[in-house]
């Protein structure tokens, strides 16, 4: 069908309502201001302090909160359940790492220009694939373009054969594992089962230091609430209302002249570039990154993240990141072999009594009270 007979869409809504500029306001100056000087100038004595580890932890979670948000688009506005997603975390973090394995230049422990483990395996020179990682600007720009291009090979071959519901699911866990064990392997150039750690340097200046580590975390609030508004801004826009049209009947919004394919590829293209700015951001902050991060597991953490949270809602899944994120923070700790229980009963409770999650009951309680 032509473009011009597509069905006419409703105004978009405006970008935040009143309530939400202010909470969004709140939330910029708690990055901002609040933890600078919470870490930075309240002595550790003080009950009101913020400590290193607290720091850490934000700033671990935040960067989860960008993946719960990249997959909401995919998932809560368009009905694409990923299960791959931890593939386009860790690409990001694997480039990210190759920058700050060459900012260590020969202070390692052989004394080389190579990495360590390059030395260690008898390697004599930098393999092709690390021919730009000295550079801070080539590695931004591939922090998002690797992420981007490796989802728009998949994307373009998976929804062109209208590939869809469970066996989407299935082929993007098995392509995050097949990763997995590629990047076990030393002879890829990527550190194998070690990763990459050991980082010494960001551009030129110490990376374990107070006053760069709260520079890491104010970089990773501002990216999640940069996001936060590109997602609200994409969702509200005409371009959002076809996902949704797309996800609630495909065939329909065909019919009616939009390519589903289009969009779906652009929304999953954007979704697992988000993540691989998310996996930037948190190498830094965690000082390693190794192929466990391409779990298949920790993708399934990205999608309980979203459903406890509440889907095609924005604001959910980044509580749900902050909510899990934390309890698995302590628990790890406290009860480390009842991790794996506690996430899957969480799942399947949330699945079965909160299909809406957090948000939804929420919002159920609130029009009660109405």
């Amino acid at each position: 069908m032509r473009g011009d007979s597509r069905l006419a869409l409703p105004p978009p809504e405006p970008l935040l309502t009143n309530a939400g500029w202010a909470a969004f306001l709140v939330a910029l100056i708690a990055v901002c201001a609040l933890a600078p000087v919470l870490n930075l100038a309240v002595p550790p004595t003080s009950a009101f302090h913020l400590g290193d580890y607290g720091v850490a932890l934000l700033g671990r979670i935040m960067c989860y909160a960008i993946c719960a948000l990249a997959m909401d688009l995919v998932w809560g506005y368009t009905g694409i359940l990923s299960l791959g997603h931890g593939l386009f975390f860790a690409l990001g973090g694997y480039v990210m790492g190759m920058y700050l394995m060459r900012q260590i230049g020969r202070q390692g422990h052989y004394g080389s220009d190579l990495p360590d483990f390059m030395v260690f395996l008898d390697w004599k020179q930098l393999p092709w694939h690390w021919q730009l990682s000295d550079s801070f600007a080539a590695t931004l720009a591939l922090v998002v373009l690797v992420p981007a291009g490796v989802a728009f090979v998949f994307g373009f071959f998976a929804f062109r054969s209208r590939i869809k519901g469970v066996y989407f699911s299935i082929i993007t866990q098995a392509m995050t594992f097949a990763a997995m064990l590629l990047f076990f392997r030393n002879e890829t150039g990527l550190g194998g089962n070690n990763g990459f750690t050991d980082f010494k340097r960001v551009l030129g200046l110490p990376i374990a230091t107070p006053s760069m580590r709260m520079a890491l975390f104010v970089l990773t609030g501002l990216a999640l609430l940069g996001f936060f508004l590109f997602a609200r801004w994409l969702v509200a826009a005409r371009f959002g209302r076809v996902l949704q049209a797309i996800r609630d009947a495909e065939s329909r919004a065909m019919f009616c002249g939009y390519d589903p394919v289009r969009y779906k590829l652009t929304i999953w293209v954007i979704s697992a570039a988000m993540c691989g700015v998310a996996g930037a951001l948190y190498v830094p902050q965690v000082g390693i990154i190794n192929p466990g991060e391409m779990s298949p597991a920790n993708s399934i953490e990205i999608a309980v993240w979203a459903a406890v949270g509440g889907r095609a809602t924005l604001v959910g899944p980044i509580a749900g990141a902050f909510l899990v994120g934390g309890a698995k923070s302590w628990l790890t700790v406290a009860a480390p072999e009842f991790w794996l229980y506690f996430l899957g009963a969480l799942f399947i409770a949330v699945t079965l009594f909160l299909p809406d999650g957090l948000v939804g009951l929420l919002r159920r309680l609130r029009g009660r009270r109405r």
